[in-house]
């Protein structure tokens, strides 16, 4: 069994951008479970969506990618199914 000391904190910057005016909104959400990196930022992504009051985005394979390569990835318009007040919601692995 693990000792919390070894669990490392997780967290996830999600923020709202306007392309004129930059950053409309943001949290950041923290994850000290036991649980893989997949679930931690679906997770996360879910509780920020949630105290920022938007739809989750849908994932994109370019989205997955950047993910993978940079631990960011923006979701544009075209991620939503409805219309968004927001150019984009950028999120970000700040802490792990």
């Amino acid at each position: 069994m693990r000792k919390i000391e070894d669990i490392a904190l997780f967290r996830l910057w999600c923020k709202t951008l306007n392309e004129k005016s930059g950053i409309i909104s943001e949290v950041t959400i923290e994850d000290s479970s036991d649980t893989n990196r997949t679930k931690k930022v679906l997770t996360a992504l879910s509780k920020g969506c949630l105290e920022l009051d938007l739809a989750e985005p849908i994932w994109l394979e370019s989205n997955i990618n950047e993910f993978r390569a940079h631990s960011k990835t923006r979701f544009g318009k075209d991620n939503f199914v409805e219309d968004t007040e927001f150019s984009a919601l950028e999120i970000e692995v700040v802490e792990e």
